[in-house]
């Protein structure tokens, strides 16, 4: 059975793939700002549309994903609860307006603007998870450290961020050979068992996950200090590449849309649209 990879570099030959890990650093930067700045749902829509065709563009497939889709849906699915558990009339002081739908109990009412408020703060979240996760798909972590550090991040930091991403999929295939050797000594980490012994069957494969990740660590650790890691205060990248027709195309056009939504969201002087007056 082949196994999913979380958040790890997926190599395709796409557009979204050829540009450069500054390119698509700015453009993430610039597409989270708009989409965190502003709650204009026309803004919003016009965005998703954009991201979804990003994302075919860039042919990385929803399989490929799903696992951290999934997740940013629960994430999302709690924070509309608890936004709606403890402030259930956000939307009607926001909008300026009541219009009860129906009333669940005591003073959890539905109305049509809270609903309203939550459909907006749900597409924020759907316009970044996706193109962040693009982001972290499409850039190779080496070129991902280089984008850092032209933007002026310290190479330290920009490093340190590059041997995290390439971590990642180290330590699942590291957990999945534990987990398959674990399982073939006898111990039953499937579904079929209650879950208090999952978890207690789950300390045989995350100790020796730790204790090999530090051995690891140290070995990385020791490699860098040897070649004199940190020494210097700038450094070359060999992942770093020459922007682009493409590039400075793609960078243009996420500021223009930077811009638009700026203009759009405080035109009236609120961030807000109103659909209710």
């Amino acid at each position: 059975m082949a196994r999913i990879a979380i958040l790890s570099y997926i190599k395709r030959k796409s557009l979204v793939h050829e540009l450069t890990g500054t390119t698509k650093l700015i453009f993430f930067i610039a597409w989270s700002v708009a989409s965190m700045v502003t709650y204009d749902t026309r803004v919003l829509i016009c965005m998703l549309l954009i991201s979804v065709v990003v994302f075919k563009v860039s042919k990385i497939k929803i399989r490929d994903i799903s696992i951290v889709l999934g997740l940013a849906a629960v994430f999302l699915l709690m924070n509309n609860l608890f936004v709606y558990l403890f402030s259930p009339e956000y939307g009607v002081g926001l909008y300026e307006s009541r219009t009860v739908l129906f009333t669940i109990a005591g003073p959890y009412t539905v109305t049509l603007q809270q609903l309203f408020y939550h459909l907006n703060m749900t597409m924020k979240v759907i316009c970044v998870v996706p193109v962040a996760l693009l982001f972290i798909a499409c850039t190779d972590p080496s070129e991902f450290a280089a984008s850092l550090a032209s933007i002026g991040v310290s190479y330290r930091v920009g490093y340190s961020v590059s041997l995290a991403l390439r971590y990642i999929p180290d330590v699942q295939r590291e957990y999945h050979n534990i987990s398959q050797a674990q399982q073939a000594r006898g111990i039953d980490l499937s579904g079929k068992d209650k879950l208090l012994t999952r978890m207690k069957n789950s300390v045989a494969i995350l100790l020796p996950l730790i204790l090999s990740s530090l051995n690891r660590i140290e070995t990385v650790s020791n490699a860098m200090e040897l070649r004199g890691f940190g020494k210097k205060k700038k450094r070359t990248w060999y992942a770093k590449r020459p922007m682009k027709r493409n590039d400075w195309l793609t960078i243009g056009f996420v500021l223009l849309i930077l811009a638009v939504d700026l203009v759009v969201t405080f035109w009236d002087g609120s961030r807000y649209y109103n659909p209710f007056l």
